[in-house]
């Protein structure tokens, strides 16, 4: 079932499946638990101090002998500082997201480091391709979090088409079907967020988990669109507070400070009415809690059936 593709090549993993960097999600256990079962788990540095994140990269270290990365929120106030981090502690792979890596290549790739940036479209992944990243993540609207607006169905093969770097496939997937899918449309991988959210080793409280497993394929919805910052969660009295204020024209400030901290609260604390349950339009689709490697096997051998055995 092993899958070899320039992706695999070059991270030195078994399954062409990237755990997304996921903010207050993404920690060391769960980045740790997807490595060991053959994908690449990533920590999420997201607002994190510097020294916060180089804590949870030596915790997975203990843990896991195998790749993992860091993925790095550029609009983070500590991005400097976590640039830095990463090849202080030796980590091999960097996902970028939110802006442009461009200040921070040259270091990362005198230390050997891969990376690899998220992008929403075309434009962006050329923009990357020439500024010296290894391989980008196309990310469709349909993810979960800060999202772009070009669905993965369509992003993808354009991206493909438009850079000679190996690309890897976010946004709705959740299945073999779905890395299936990703492969016909030239990705070489897949990188998943709200499957790993339900996984055993996720730290994520239950009530979030629940949220997920009993969703429905209608029940995601799409904050900040007027404001150029759309982020996609579950819908909840929280969603439906801030598009009603969306709607009556209030500013960005307004509506930031109605968010302040509620992702932290729906993962941490389990309030998943008025936190915000981060989730993308495959949730629906998610209806059950499994290791890590569970979820790995089974999606893999779901995809080679589907790919015919090609890969082998």
């Amino acid at each position: 079932m092993k899958m070899k593709t320039r992706i695999t090549e070059m991270l030195g993993i078994e399954y062409p499946i990237i755990q997304g960097g996921m903010a207050w999600v993404a920690e060391h256990h769960l980045a740790a638990a997807v490595s060991e079962a053959g994908g690449l788990g990533l920590i999420g540095g997201a607002n994190a101090p510097g020294e916060v994140v180089r804590e949870e990269i030596r915790k997975a270290k203990a843990l896991t002998k195998k790749p993992f990365g860091v993925n790095v929120m550029l609009m983070s106030p500590y991005a400097d500082d976590v640039a830095k981090v990463v090849v202080e502690e030796g980590v091999k792979v960097v996902t970028t997201g939110a802006g442009n890596p461009a200040k921070y290549m040259k270091m990362w790739k005198e230390a050997g480091i891969i990376v690899i940036p998220v992008v929403a479209s075309v434009a962006l992944a050329k923009l990357m391709e020439r500024g010296g990243a290894d391989a980008v993540v196309a990310e469709g609207t349909e993810s979960g979090g800060h999202i772009g607006e070009a669905t993965t169905m369509t992003l993808v093969p354009q991206v493909v088409d438009a850079v000679s770097i190996p690309v890897i496939a976010a946004g709705g997937i959740g299945d073999g079907r779905g890395i299936a899918a990703a492969f016909m449309l030239g990705a070489e991988a897949v990188q998943m967020g709200t499957r790993f959210v339900v996984a055993k080793e996720s730290i994520v409280h239950e009530n979030y988990k629940q949220r997920i497993i009993k969703a429905k394929d209608i029940d995601s919805a799409v904050t900040g669109r007027t404001h150029g910052h759309p982020v996609r969660c579950l819908r909840n009295q929280m969603t439906r507070e801030y598009n009603r204020l969306e709607a009556e024209g209030k500013s960005f400030e307004e509506l930031e400070y109605l968010t302040l901290g509620t992702l932290r609260k729906a993962v941490q604390e389990g309030d998943t009415t008025n936190g915000t349950v981060m989730a993308g339009q495959i949730a629906g689709l998610v209806t059950k809690e499994q290791t890590c490697k569970e979820m790995i096997d089974e999606m893999m051998e779901q995809a080679d059936k589907l790919l015919g055995g090609c890969q082998k």
